[in-house]
């Protein structure tokens, strides 16, 4: 809940927020930028590192969890103005209702389309979360966890606070593994048979203009990812990897480490290699998908698997290549 909006040395407009026992274990990132509505990551991190938000006082890191009655500073910021206040637009409404693959009394699970950001901010008016609250006016919904713009698939989402709370509780669980996550991702030139296991320690930094760029660095946070051929098409490897860990670009900076960048990647991939791609087989996207997510709420005794069937554009790469 709110204290009273008090000003101190450090300007006018500060706000003293009390963690409430519902939000106990999220992360400060994400509670700031559920506090902050349409503040991109990169401004939550500069206002974090450089001290201007405090926890009962003291400095803290983005990925500090909160306990209930923590107070934390936010100070005033100057937000982006949203590209629209009005509806969603038509067709992404369409594709968003089109997009659910499953639904319970307290879940909601989306085969997530490429192009879309899971949230509003930085020029985005309408991400999933955005356009599913436009869809269902007056239902709860929260955003489970992420998946980058570019990458399809499953994305889910809780209808009731206790689900939110209890996968947070499985996404903290060893790093992630309490709940088991699957993609499919086409991999640049031919890997070896058998499981590849990559473990290798992942670093975010921020670039000029606050893009994130991820690299495997000793003094980032450990990532472990496990890559297995299903098939070799066309000079390339169509895979299945599973994560134990869920960092930002895991998948894509792990399979450059390999030397076996994600087809359509511009970011870590190749560049000539996409353009062949691109010519050949039509492909105009990053391929990766999240196809699988399995878990078990209710402490164990209700067990859930997902899945997305891989994204129709992504297909018709692999029968070109065939």
């Amino acid at each position: 809940m709110p204290i009273e909006p008090r000003s101190d040395s450090a300007g006018q407009g500060v706000r003293m927020v009390r963690v409430d026992p519902e939000r106990a274990g999220q992360r400060l990132d994400n509670f700031l930028l559920g506090q902050l509505k349409g503040a991109p990551r990169s401004l939550v991190y500069k206002i974090v590192r450089s001290g201007q938000v405090r926890v009962n006082g003291g400095r803290a890191k983005a990925e500090r969890r909160l306990e209930a009655g923590d107070e934390v500073r936010i100070p005033p910021v100057r937000l982006p103005e949203a590209e629209s206040t009005g509806p969603a637009p038509k067709g992404l409404l369409a594709a968003m209702e089109a997009s659910v693959v499953f639904e319970d009394t307290r879940l909601l699970a989306i085969n997530k389309p490429s192009g879309i950001a899971s949230h509003g901010g930085s020029g985005v008016s309408f991400g999933v979360i955005e356009t599913l609250r436009n869809l269902r006016p007056g239902q709860p919904l929260e955003l489970v966890h992420r998946l980058d713009r570019d990458t399809s698939g499953l994305m889910v989402l809780a209808k009731k606070r206790s689900a939110l709370t209890e996968l947070q509780a499985l996404l903290r669980e060893d790093h992630g593994a309490g709940i088991e996550k699957r993609y499919l991702a086409l991999l640049l030139g031919r890997l070896p048979g058998g499981t590849l296991s990559v473990d290798a320690p992942l670093h975010v930094g921020l670039r000029q203009g606050g893009e994130r760029h991820v690299q495997v660095n000793g003094n980032g946070k450990p990532s472990l990812s496990h890559f297995k051929v299903i098939e070799r098409i066309g000079g390339q490897s169509y895979c299945e990897v599973r994560i134990e860990t869920g960092r930002t670009h895991q998948i894509r900076v792990h399979a450059q480490h390999l030397g076996h960048a994600v087809a359509g990647d511009d970011k870590y991939g190749d560049e000539a290699a996409n353009k062949r791609l691109r010519d050949n087989a039509g492909l105009k996207r990053l391929f990766l998908h999240a196809s699988t997510l399995s878990f078990a709420l209710d402490g164990g005794k209700t067990p859930y698997m997902l899945n997305a069937p891989l994204a129709p554009e992504l297909a018709t790469v692999l029968d070109r290549l065939a």
